[in-house]
């Protein structure tokens, strides 16, 4: 991984898979900011590793993505600081790729909501008849809508290692019984919101997975990205209604890929540019058909 950019007036502190965090210059660490800064890069990410090459312009267009969203479901409280005279300015050259937030107290759950039958979820549901022990009716096929949409937590491991998927009764056994409700609550009305404003825009987004966390006053708000290519599964509704079902805006071209040509052992190989190419442009086709 290549050493995160300085940003002026801020300093570096840690790297995800993805994002690089900083806090204030003058400030020591995480446990003391006020305010974050979270810089998108154009790495890409499949079965819990970092991929090469990057793909051109991918920051930019997921910041993109979870700025609009954050907008578009402005009933939920979010991460975003707004401008203001006590906060470090954001310098222009990471302007497009950054938020600017505030700390939060992450939950460690992946709030995961589906709406479709799709992924590891059709396979799990071809084995049991379930997906993350949510019984669903018999006979569905590959791409299917589901009844109604289910919430599949998950834990959230450390980096490096692969996230697990939990019942609702673990979940409350980690965050709390009330908690626990209500991150289910918000995933499921936030994902039946925004599933309702991309199928106006003839997009389908078939499963997503939201992050929580608190603020100093106890206050529950959406953190880390918001309904980008990265964390939903976008699918062009034309195309769904015409029996294709693989048609993507999102990374699945990667993931196929990965699936032809690696068993998932050792280090990823790296992606030809044709697969960086068309990942690219189907980035750039969901920020223009959404009116991101």
């Amino acid at each position: 991984m290549n050493a995160a950019p300085h940003v002026d007036g801020w300093k570096h502190v840690s790297s995800g898979k993805v994002r690089e965090l900083y806090v204030p210059a003058t400030t020591a660490d995480v446990a003391g900011a006020t305010e974050l800064l979270l810089v998108a890069s154009d790495r890409v990410s499949a079965y819990d590793f970092a991929l090469e090459p990057p793909i051109p312009g991918k920051g930019e267009l997921l910041t993109r993505l979870s700025r609009f969203w954050f907008t578009q479901l402005g009933d939920v409280p979010n991460h975003l600081l707004g401008p203001s005279a006590t906060t470090t300015p954001v310098p222009s050259d990471v302007a497009t790729r950054s938020m600017h937030v505030m700390p939060l107290r992450m939950f460690p759950v992946e709030c995961v909501v589906r709406g479709y039958l799709s992924g590891s979820g059709w396979a799990e549901y071809q084995e049991s008849g379930s997906v993350c022990g949510v019984p669903l009716p018999a006979g569905l096929s590959d791409g299917d809508r589901l009844p109604e949409p289910i919430y599949t937590p998950a834990y959230k491991a450390p980096q490096g290692e692969h996230d697990e998927n939990i019942s609702f009764e673990r979940t409350e056994e980690l965050v709390g019984a009330e908690v626990a409700a209500t991150l289910r609550d918000l995933s499921l009305h936030v994902y039946s919101e925004a599933a309702a404003i991309a199928l106006q825009r003839r997009v389908i987004i078939a499963d997503t997975k939201f992050e929580f966390g608190h603020d100093t006053s106890g206050q529950i708000r959406i953190g880390d990205e918001v309904l980008t290519s990265d964390s939903s599964r976008y699918w062009d509704a034309s195309s769904y209604d015409a029996g294709n079902r693989t048609d993507s805006f999102d990374k699945q071209i990667v993931r196929n890929w990965l699936s032809a040509h690696w068993d998932r052992q050792g280090t990823p190989p790296v992606l030809p540019d044709e697969i960086v190419e068309r990942t690219a442009a189907r980035y750039r086709e969901l920020i223009e058909r959404l009116g991101a």
